[in-house]
């Protein structure tokens, strides 16, 4: 079964108005710049509709904010509740940024699958060094040439016996 392919444009566009409507009542600014801030990055990506940059960058913002908007969630929620005593502004701007959270790993899921198609690799790089098990170029030290004769003599003495005399 083949996924459906979505848009770019669209993910952007849902998560921004997600979380304008997030920001309206109780959310920190740090919770607006991270967001907006990689929402920036996927602008960038459907700009540059090659570049694998910019998608892997937004792949890996999207998933740290996920991780802050819990931590947000964990430290301001509490606190904001007690402070509006449950306004129809604060539940319904709470219940867009927790919505964005949960659509953020379906999101995430669709990013890569665009990584992917725009030439990532399947497992992701980050330039750091590693071993392969690439055995293409391998040769054996067991199985040596047998057509090209005796091997070379590493013996001095050899190598005197058959070479002609000097004089100085």
């Amino acid at each position: 079964m083949e996924m459906p392919a979505i848009n770019l444009k669209a993910i952007i566009l849902v998560h921004w108005l997600l979380t304008v409507w997030g920001c309206m009542a109780w959310m920190p600014t740090s919770f607006a710049w991270g967001n907006f801030s990689v929402l920036a990055v996927g602008v960038w990506a459907i700009a540059h509709r090659d570049s694998v940059d910019a998608v892997l960058m937004l792949l890996i913002g999207m998933c740290l904010t996920i991780l802050t908007d819990i931590i947000h969630f964990g430290v301001y929620y509490p606190m904001s509740r007690a402070l509006t005593n449950s306004s129809d502004t604060f539940r319904f701007s709470a219940g867009m940024a927790i919505l964005s959270l949960l659509l953020k790993p379906v999101s995430c899921f669709f990013v890569y699958q665009m990584y992917r198609e725009r030439g990532g690799d399947y497992n992701l790089n980050f330039g750091f060094p590693s071993v392969s098990r690439n055995r293409d170029t391998y040769t054996s030290i067991d199985q040596q040439d047998q057509a090209g004769g005796p091997p070379p003599s590493f013996n001095p003495a050899q190598d005197a016996s058959t070479q002609p005399a000097r004089s100085y």
